[in-house]
């Protein structure tokens, strides 16, 4: 994990460079995909929404949700990314999903900084990577 600052514009960029981002996503599609389908059953995806620990803390604090609760936004979460239901999420259905996810989280930042703790192989994480690269090609040109 890294402590790092982070704005919408970063992470609009990052979804707007195509080969930056279409190959985090494939990265990390690759990696979920456990048997090597092309497909991404719910067992698979259940790592990636774990990850989020979305209601496992609370303003940074851990807690114990109820199971059931837990269950049911991890099972909501899967049915937006199945976008037809079949119940696995092909490649486009991930990426689409995770642009829209990371478009709505660019809106609410906005563009003021924020500091921001991001772990080392997260999608925004390798957003502030590429400004950073991309802020040094620009000084040393």
């Amino acid at each position: 994990m890294s402590v790092e600052l982070l704005d919408g514009a970063i992470i609009l960029g990052f979804i707007e460079d195509d080969e930056a981002f279409n190959g985090s996503v494939l990265d990390r599609f690759t990696y979920l995909d456990t048997n090597h389908d092309g497909l991404l059953s719910y067992s698979e995806m259940l790592k990636e929404l774990q990850s989020l620990r979305m209601i496992e803390t609370h303003f940074g604090i851990d807690v114990k949700p109820d199971p059931e609760e837990l269950s049911h936004v991890y099972d909501s979460l899967f049915l937006q990314f199945d976008h037809d239901s079949n119940g696995t999420v092909d490649l486009e259905e991930f990426k689409s999903e995770t642009k829209r996810m990371m478009v709505a989280m660019a809106n609410d930042l906005g563009f003021l900084p924020v500091q921001m703790i991001l772990d080392e192989d997260s999608f925004l994480k390798k957003a502030v990577d590429r400004e950073l690269m991309k802020l040094r090609s620009n000084v040393s040109a």
